[in-house]
């Protein structure tokens, strides 16, 4: 069972703590069979992964749809085959060690009328009767959505509340739009666990493209999503975490293929600079993954480069478990984040350096493996390595033995990665 930790920014599963290291699967159900999802989810759970984002009903009758397995539609409910179809994916999860956080549906079918303030609590019934007795289970209302009017505030305050009531032991959080946050609007309500932000798949340039996902926001940090970590913490005391940073192998701000594409070095820095400015875990993604792409149905694209079943093994994936190990290797939950420890001074964009502490231990991450300075006057004693982001392999440097320790930059080949991460403890 998942709780919050008493310092009201980490989870805990059993009463230990619980690190956060997501997937992004939305839509697992309306296209793997069981046996391609016992595929996927194997993978994901071999390589650490503990939570699939997936979302229940992402389009309807009517409406554009990637459903490669062609599920009727029902009004919000579509048929019992394919109700049960979703009950053995989410067993199948369990026997993996997965928890599913669930979308109820996604944002556009508000936007479309398919779910109201009249209909979704018989929505939200059948979902509790349904799952109320499954132990991998947490609510993820929202869905790629801005809950910016009335309406969409009501509908997901009365369904939240609802299923709050009806399943406490499950936790329940927000999926908001691009580049916004969940605290945006649910900041103080008492049904939502945690927050979620999506910092989006935008550089720092492309603020505004003039897309149909631009957003008007004025708090927009481009590819800075710790930003996003310190801002909800600053205004909403729960745990926080990015659901969807820029996924592997997506187009630089998704619309114009002549641009490069995020791949594994930039999904990186976006897992360690949100975890390390506090976020209670991380939620990778990779284009073709999230939608389970064969290249044969309509809808969500956005440059995919291979079918899902290949996508699978693309090296970020492989790579997150490398940050889960690292922070479960030392008491994260009474850690912060510590720029006072750089005595070289933080920089701007690129070149900043992620410093978390806790009395215990020290780790730094530095994305372009330039030189830096660190106050370690508390650290005397404890043992020092050098970690690969990209390997996971950890390089013992000796015992700090000094109130400083100066990290000089790396000899590398021009083109080779260069982020590289400093653990004493």
């Amino acid at each position: 069972m998942l709780t919050i930790s008493n310092n009201k920014h980490y989870l805990l599963e059993d009463g230990k703590p619980f690190f956060w290291l997501g997937d992004t699967g939305w839509l697992i159900f309306g296209n793997l069979t069981e046996d391609e999802a016992y595929t996927y989810l194997r993978n994901r759970a071999e390589k650490g992964f503990n939570v699939i984002q997936a979302v229940l009903i992402y389009s309807t009758e009517g409406m554009e749809t990637v459903n490669r397995m062609h599920w009727g539609a029902a009004g919000i409910y579509r048929t019992k085959e394919y109700w049960e179809h979703v009950d053995r994916i989410i067993k199948m999860a369990d026997d993996l060690g997965l928890y599913m956080a669930l979308l109820p549906s996604w944002g556009s079918l508000l936007k479309t009328n398919v779910i109201t303030e009249e209909n979704v609590l018989d929505y939200g019934r059948f979902l509790a009767s349904r799952y109320k007795d499954y132990s991998n289970i947490i609510w993820v209302l929202g869905g790629d959505i801005k809950a910016e009017t009335d309406a969409f505030q009501n509908i997901y305050r009365k369904l939240g509340t609802y299923l709050k009531s009806a399943t406490p032991d499950k936790l329940i959080t927000f999926h908001p739009f691009g580049r916004c946050s969940s605290t945006m609007w649910f900041p103080d309500d008492d049904w939502l666990d945690f927050n979620m932000f999506q910092s989006g798949h935008r550089r720092y340039d492309q603020c505004n493209l003039g897309a149909w996902d631009d957003t008007g926001n004025p708090s927009y940090y481009g590819e800075d999503n710790w930003k996003y970590v310190i801002h909800d913490q600053t205004i909403s005391n729960k745990p926080v975490l990015d659901a969807e940073p820029s996924y592997e192998w997506i187009i630089q701000g998704l619309h114009d293929p002549s641009e490069p594409y995020w791949t594994a070095k930039h999904v990186r820095r976006y897992a360690y600079w949100s975890v390390l400015a506090g976020a209670c875990g991380h939620t990778y993604g990779d284009n073709s993954v999230m939608q389970f792409y064969t290249g044969g149905h309509d809808g969500v694209s956005y440059g995919v480069v291979c079918n899902w079943d290949e996508a699978i093994h693309h090296e970020g994936s492989g790579q997150m478990h490398f940050l889960k190990d690292l922070m479960q290797s030392v008491d994260f939950i009474n850690g912060k984040a510590d720029d006072s420890l750089l005595i070289s001074g933080q920089k701007e964009k690129h070149d900043r350096v992620a410093i978390f502490a806790g009395d215990t231990f020290l780790i730094a991450y530095d994305y372009l493996g330039n030189d830096f300075t660190l106050d370690t006057h508390h650290y005397i004693g404890k043992d020092m390595w050098w970690m690969s982001p990209v390997t996971g392999v950890k390089s013992y440097i000796g015992k700090c033995n000094s109130d400083t320790f100066i990290a000089k930059k790396f000899a590398k080949v021009e083109g080779e990665d260069t982020d590289r991460v400093l653990l004493i403890k």
